[in-house]
């Protein structure tokens, strides 16, 4: 018989160079060649050392596969493997795990890119905030790419130039205007940066990549993880927050995802619905490397993780890279002297006029054809300063055209209610603050926190999980979730299931007191003894089965290499002669004897 032979890939085929594009935090390119081996770490390095950055845990690659779904590159695996669309690859280099205090970054390198990560967010909708602090963040945003503010260089409206939330009101911009004219003076752009960071950290979905999800109840809910933990957000409202301690396990059956924790010293089961498997895989994936990241002290501490409980079934997943605590430790080692960082190219006058050569980072979807400019329609008699300046910066549409007096009654109103506003926002983050600090944290785990005024609701694009077309939008599908908790005990089906799993519960109840008993110990030590039984009998079995069959295949005719090399050992020549073929003749005479007399009869 012939021999087994494996396929093995040819050289050529090895050999074979793919190309890359990663698409920058600043909407800029990079191009390298890739071996059809290479893996997802030789990717991420490339662009690493394309930013001279020591501090690279922080960032990851992500791509997006043909059914629109976004995944992370994994670094120990081939590029190719992973990607599932056609040549050439495009993918964008983007923050995986956000740092938990943004103040112990070492290097104002890794803070710049994380300043245009969360410039982002705030225009996509990703990091939602009250007023106040929107107004605050977008005059950072500000301060860091103009400078400071010259009445004889720029117009009185020249924020309405730069979009920078997905829904910017006029309220908004003169917000703004006043904190970067007035809070914000003289600060340098690394300084101003450095303020959104540490006013960014400390909102709720800072460090959120929303997953759009369904509840028990059919409501649309994002699920997203941050450096506390795990949160759900609903409307205006945070509605879970499971803090990392407190999270046991993450598990996904085709496309329901389950997070399994203790709140109050009680067992906690959250089920959500994703759209498709593929998104409720992903889904999983991210909930297990945040857990990793956050949660361990050590990275020899993470464990391989199974996506059910069932053996032989589900995902196999492991996160592979450091976590925050042994990031933090390296980057207080870093030693070198701080590298150049290369902002965009902003000219020496601050003219607004002389903005056109300065070249802006607006945040610009990866993957996604830039939107056309409502304004450059219009204005057709523009000069070419401003012209130039529109193909840079997403303008915001045109306002109508009002009197000056109705300019000035509304400047009137708007700053009477500003002023409102501002005091009542004051209140309410003392009152929270003071809060934050007397609460416990069960308590602040479990209760509902308002985030903003608008409803959470990120750009459809902008999710990592696709938003079914058929929903009809996610603005109409955040419902009360008091008035659907009633009309589902009001359902005779669902009183019938609340009973069930009180009963189950109560049931589990009664074993766990059950365990405590003085006899616990005794039934313990038997149900030892009966998985023992069943674990010798099962080996037993298996022996039984496998010895024979070896036996067997080593004396048949087979010429395969390894049971060759087993026939020509002196231990199986010993056993061939002196056991094997005189219990062959012993049998096959027995054999004889049995069909003589079955003939004679």
């Amino acid at each position: 018989m012939k021999m087994l032979r494996f396929r093995s890939p040819s050289i050529s085929s090895l050999t074979q160079e793919v190309q890359c594009t990663v698409r920058l935090l600043d909407d800029s390119e990079i191009s390298c060649s890739i071996q059809r081996d290479t893996k997802g770490q030789f990717l991420l390095d490339h662009v690493c050392n394309h930013y001279s950055l020591l501090e690279k845990d922080y960032f990851g690659i992500r791509y997006v596969d043909p059914e629109k779904q976004r995944h992370w590159l994994d670094p120990s695996k081939p590029v190719v493997k992973q990607m599932k669309c056609q040549q050439p690859y495009t993918m964008c280099f983007r923050v995986k795990f956000y740092p938990q205090e943004p103040i112990k970054i070492k290097e104002e390198l890794t803070r710049y890119l994380l300043y245009l990560q969360l410039k982002r967010d705030v225009y996509h909708g990703r990091l939602l905030c009250p007023f106040a602090d929107a107004a605050y963040l977008g005059a950072c945003i500000v301060q860091a790419e103009l400078g400071d503010y010259d009445p004889e260089e720029h117009p009185a409206d020249y924020i309405s130039d730069f979009k920078l939330f997905p829904k910017q009101s006029l309220k908004l911009e003169r917000k703004i205007m006043e904190i970067h004219q007035n809070e914000l003076r003289s600060q340098c752009p690394a300084l101003a940066e450095l303020n959104l960071l540490q006013r960014a950290y400390t909102l709720d979905t800072y460090g959120v990549d929303p997953h759009p999800c369904k509840d028990f109840t059919g409501s649309t809910a994002f699920l997203g993880f941050t450096a506390r933990g795990f949160v759900v957000f609903q409307g205006n409202k945070r509605i879970h927050l499971l803090k990392w301690a407190d999270v046991s396990k993450f598990k996904f059956e085709g496309k329901t995802f389950y997070v399994i924790g203790v709140q109050r010293e009680k067992k906690l089961v959250l089920t959500f619905h994703t759209s498709t498997p593929a998104a409720c895989k992903h889904l999983w994936k991210c909930a297990v490397e945040n857990q990793a990241f956050y949660k361990c002290a050590k990275s020899s501490q993470i464990k391989t993780v199974s996506s059910s409980s069932i053996f032989f079934k589900g995902s196999r997943f492991r996160y592979s890279g450091r976590v925050a605590k042994e990031v933090i430790e390296a980057s207080s080692k870093i030693q070198r002297e701080p590298p150049v960082v290369h902002r965009s190219q902003f000219g020496q006058s601050r003219s607004f006029t002389s903005l056109s050569h300065k070249q802006l980072i607006m945040n610009m979807e990866p993957l996604l054809p830039a939107l056309s400019s409502s304004r450059e329609n219009r204005d057709s008699s523009a000069d070419n300063g401003l012209s130039a300046l529109k193909d840079s910066v997403h303008l915001s549409p045109l306002k109508p055209s009002v009197t000056p007096e109705e300019v000035e009654l509304e400047e009137r109103e708007n700053h009477v209610q500003e002023r409102r506003e501002d005091e009542a926002a004051n209140r309410t983050r003392a009152d929270e603050e003071r809060r934050e600090i007397h609460v416990d944290n069960e308590d602040e785990a479990c209760a509902a926190l308002t985030i903003s005024d608008t409803a959470y609701s990120p750009c459809a694009s902008m999710v990592p999980t696709p938003v079914e077309e058929s929903q009809g939008g996610l603005d109409l599908l955040f419902q009360s979730p008091a008035r659907l908790l009633k009309e589902l005990h009001a359902d005779p089906e669902m009183q019938v299931e609340l009973q069930a799993e009180r009963e189950r519960e109560l049931a589990r109840e009664a074993y766990r007191q059950s365990l405590c008993s003085p006899s616990s110990g005794r039934q313990q030590m038997q149900a030892c003894l009966r998985s023992a039984a069943r674990l010798v009998v099962m080996a037993t079995g298996l022996l039984m089965i496998l010895l024979p069959l070896l036996l067997v295949l080593l004396e048949s005719d087979l010429d395969i290499s390894f049971l060759h090399d087993i026939r020509q050992t002196p231990e199986f020549e010993q056993f061939h002669y002196e056991y094997y073929c005189p219990l062959r003749r012993w049998f096959l005479c027995k054999l004889e004897i049995m069909t003589e007399q079955l003939w004679g009869d």
